[in-house]
């Protein structure tokens, strides 16, 4: 699964790697978790434009009764996100890029059960975009609009398989086009873009316990912890 992860590049960094007409206001982010508002981007279908949101992660069904089911539906398996119901239709029309420049996950001790954080990046530490899809709800009683989305999961690469036996789908830049647009649907092809992405291409860093309390979202979280020490 992916559970945390970071985004700390700059607004003027992203406009320029998604191809954005408006320059964001983002302030770096360390130690994202669930629940918590996170960058997507999504193309407006008349204009054919790129844009920038704030949605909360953790996908609040469109039939759900409040917003709790969103605290567990962060990700969605990519091998099941075209015909499961609750993904279903936000697979068809609703896909967005959930901007990220890193991920955490935690491999587990054989020996005493213990969790080693790993830190999770592009070798070339730049941003790069996890496959969403979002969905807007509103509440009951307020009728308040809340805009939420998940992130995609897929089979570990071989950079993954010591540490997780899921990864994040990261997709590749010149699939941005086809995912984004929401009158385009061919699910053998949007399928076929939810694979591994190159281990030769990413890198892996342990680190410190720090990155396992929420509040802790500085980039001390990122500095990495010597395993040879233990």
């Amino acid at each position: 699964m992916c559970g945390r992860f970071s985004q700390t590049q700059s607004g003027e960094a992203i406009a320029e790697a998604f191809q954005l007409s408006t320059i964001p206001q983002l302030k770096p982010r360390y130690n994202i978790a669930p629940t918590q508002p996170v960058s997507v981007i999504t193309q407006l279908q008349r204009r054919q434009e790129r844009v920038h949101h704030q949605k909360r992660w953790g996908l609040i069904p469109g039939w759900a009764k409040d917003s709790s089911s969103g605290n567990r539906l962060i990700n969605a398996r990519a091998e099941t996100v075209a015909t499961k119901p609750t993904f279903r239709r936000a697979f068809q029309r609703r896909r967005c890029l959930v901007v990220a420049d890193g991920f955490y996950e935690w491999q587990r001790s054989a020996q005493n059960g213990t969790k080693q954080p790993f830190l999770i990046q592009l070798a070339s530490k730049q941003s790069f975009a996890f496959a969403g899809i979002w969905e807007r709800w509103q509440e009951p009683d307020t009728h308040e609009l809340i805009f939420s989305c998940t992130i995609l999961t897929t089979q570990p690469n071989a950079l993954m398989v010591p540490i997780h036996n899921r990864m994040p789908v990261i997709l590749r830049p010149e699939t941005y086009d086809a995912w984004l647009d929401p009158s385009f649907y061919n699910p053998g092809m949007l399928e076929a873009m939810l694979q591994p992405y190159d281990s030769a291409a990413m890198i892996t860093i342990p680190i410190g316990t720090a990155i396992n309390n929420p509040q802790n979202d500085s980039d001390s979280v990122q500095q990495p912890y010597s395993l040879d020490s233990e």
